[in-house]
């Protein structure tokens, strides 16, 4: 059976267009605070600093980041209530455990996003976070004021690259990636670590065989009759 499914595989991973996997995989392995048993080895995810100043009264334009890069907060000119501050500092850190609240199924890590100032409600941030194709696709970004909740699903921004999700924020606080636990998870079938479109291509290719034989069968007993006679 193993010598089959190899095979079928091989007709399936043939029948892919050439280039049809590039681009589809993250460019390097997620960091989990909790991975997964299928992720092997595995690096802890890194916290980010960032100080933006403030000129004239406004803060500048600035992107706050992880040092792995799986948590980007971008802010608009003047995003900040700076309140005579001169500048503005940005702490982005990993929780050390993995919450998963009622009704949702969290993918990716839980990251802590603090500011020393609250940001303008006109001006909201633009948060992107990085997930895994070891784990379902997420649907939505959630946020908390704290890690046991409430959690809140916030609005969906524009489509982001393969393996990010785009969200807007106008407070600061706790952010994870996931989707209803109630619903069937989306992005079941992934394209890249998993790579199990060809499996399923593979599957469809023994049903079609194997739907095929009997009739195969009945012909070559035809024939045979007909040399017979």
């Amino acid at each position: 059976m193993l010598a089959l499914a190899a095979i079928f595989y091989a007709v399936a991973s043939w029948m892919v267009a050439p280039g049809f996997y590039d681009g589809f995989g993250p460019t390097q392995p997620y960091n989990w605070t909790c991975p997964p048993p299928q992720a092997g080895a595995n690096l802890k995810p890194s916290s980010g600093h960032l100080v933006i100043k403030v000129i004239d009264g406004s803060s500048d334009p600035n992107s706050a980041f992880t040092d792995d890069g799986q948590l980007v907060i971008g802010f608009l000119p003047g995003a900040f209530m700076v309140d005579g501050k001169t500048s503005i500092t940005v702490d982005v850190t990993p929780l050390d455990s993995c919450p998963q609240p009622p009704g949702v199924r969290f993918v990716t890590n839980v990251y802590d996003v603090k500011a020393s100032a609250p940001l303008d409600p006109q001006k909201s941030a633009n948060l992107v976070l990085i997930y895994s194709n070891l784990e379902p696709d997420p649907s939505d970004i959630y946020q908390a004021p704290a890690p046991d909740g409430p959690w809140t699903k916030l609005p969906r921004s524009q489509q982001g690259q393969p393996f990010t999700i785009v969200a807007r924020t106008t407070t600061f606080g706790y952010f994870a990636a996931g989707y209803p636990a109630t619903s069937a998870p989306p992005g079941a079938v992934t394209v890249g670590g998993g790579q199990l479109l060809p499996i399923i291509v593979a599957v469809l290719i023994v049903l079609v065989v194997l739907a095929g034989l009997p009739l195969a069968v009945m012909r070559r007993r035809r024939s045979s009759r007909g040399k017979d006679a």
